[in-house]
């Protein structure tokens, strides 16, 4: 199906696009796996493929250390043409004038139209604006290893966070096991957020004069099962370090019997484990019956610096074509951008019921975090990295971790609220 996929892509690209001399565009992806690069560059060999003459040069970055990396190429002027833009950078470089506005391309696309309504939005989160167009979805739901669960004596996931974390308790009581995979170190911040919004029972960042919420004793709580969860030894002492890989091994591996991840994990674990070993379900809620999992997504952007901007946006084009999305997303397992795409039937597997009852619920609220501001980026990849380590090990209270998260959001907050005037 993948190669038909992509063959149907090159005739049609082949009809419609002119040739292009010896000409080389830039493309720099940021969350890479050798999975992921591997169907990357498939894609992009039926554009060079419908494109005679040109060929995209792809730099791969690894996640852990891609926030840097990335930029200090740009600081050395070394910008690509296209660049796979996470959610949580968007707002740093769209604002500083660097990435191109996408909507006149988007406005003569014959594809805009069949986009979700989702898409549109995310892509636009930015002044309104598409300085990129979202490639698919994450949203967090509950893997749980339904042999471990049977062994602790218990009888389905949790349905709240006291279950989630009186489930941990139980089933790391078996010797060698842990109740649940944490993501403390790069990439972990998702967690807990999610966790603080669900216990404070609210997605309200800041207040109106924009002081942040994270100092409140709700969201203190929501950090505090965290902390607990690690002092009280339900999770694996090294997973203080742990990143998307390993919260993954740690899971189909045995060792511990939770993990809360995007569908992109899918891939590892159907690899790894019998279907009839684990099972999806939606997140735990929170004392007010409402759970926030936390709801990322990544774009395509090209930089304003690109030579070849037309050329540039039809990579884009190809990468996000209904033929070149679906065969992403099948390597990936993001959520489609498509209308049509949610009937795929690579959707329509039991293993994706999870994400799908909880885009169906009305108290699960799918959390979207404050992108819009520039610090974002930097907390997320190195305050945020740094605390909640500390935090863990014991050397920040979770007030004193909540009230540095507050100090600096609410002045990041204020900033944009003055420049908004």
């Amino acid at each position: 199906m993948f190669k038909k996929l992509l063959l149907a892509a090159t005739a049609t690209l082949a009809l419609t696009l002119p040739a292009w001399a010896d000409t080389t565009l830039k493309l720099t992806e940021v969350i890479t796996s050798p999975e992921r690069t591997e169907t990357l560059k498939q894609i992009v060999k039926t554009f060079e493929d419908a494109n005679p003459g040109v060929k995209v040069e792809i730099t791969s970055l690894p996640w852990g250390q891609a926030f840097e990396k990335f930029a200090t190429m740009v600081s050395a002027g070394d910008t690509p043409d296209v660049v796979e833009m996470p959610d949580r950078w968007i707002s740093l470089y769209a604002n500083n004038g660097m990435l191109e506005n996408l909507e006149p391309y988007l406005a003569k696309w014959d594809n805009t139209k069949d986009l979700n309504e989702r898409t549109l939005q995310m892509g636009r989160y930015i002044n309104n604006t598409a300085y990129g167009l979202p490639y698919g979805f994450y949203l967090r739901a509950m893997f749980y290893n339904k042999k471990l669960f049977k062994q602790a004596g218990i009888d389905g996931p949790p349905k709240t966070v006291d279950e989630f974390v009186e489930d941990a308790k139980k089933i790391s009581a078996i010797p060698g096991k842990y109740g649940y995979c944490m993501r403390g170190g790069p990439g972990g911040l998702n967690g807990w957020m999610m966790m603080g919004a669900t216990m404070a029972g609210n997605d309200t960042f800041f207040k109106p004069d924009g002081t942040s919420t994270m100092a409140d004793p709700a969201w203190v709580k929501g950090l505090s099962v965290f902390v607990d969860l690690y002092k009280n030894s339900y999770v694996p002492k090294d997973s203080v370090n742990w990143g998307f890989n390993q919260i993954v091994t740690g899971f189909y591996s045995g060792t511990c019997a939770m993990l809360d991840q995007d569908p992109d994990a899918l891939i590892a674990v159907a690899d790894k484990m019998s279907s009839d070993d684990y099972d999806v379900a939606p997140m735990p809620k929170g004392p007010g019956g409402k759970s926030f999992p936390t709801l990322g997504y990544a774009s395509w952007s090209m930089f304003s610096t690109s030579q070849n901007k037309d050329l540039a946006w039809k990579l884009i084009a190809t990468l996000d074509s209904p033929e070149g999305n679906i065969a992403w997303n099948t390597r990936t397992g993001a959520l489609p951008i498509y209308k049509a795409a949610e009937k795929d039937p690579l959707y329509a597997k039991p293993a994706f019921k999870g994400w799908f009852d909880e885009l169906r619920d009305p108290n699960v609220v799918p959390l979207v975090m404050p992108f819009h501001l520039e610090e974002w980026a930097f907390f997320d990849s190195s305050i945020a990295l740094k605390t909640t380590q500390q935090a863990l090990l014991g050397q920040l209270t979770p007030e004193q971790l909540a009230g540095q998260w507050a100090d600096y959001l609410t002045k990041a907050q204020k900033a944009y609220l003055a420049k908004k005037k």
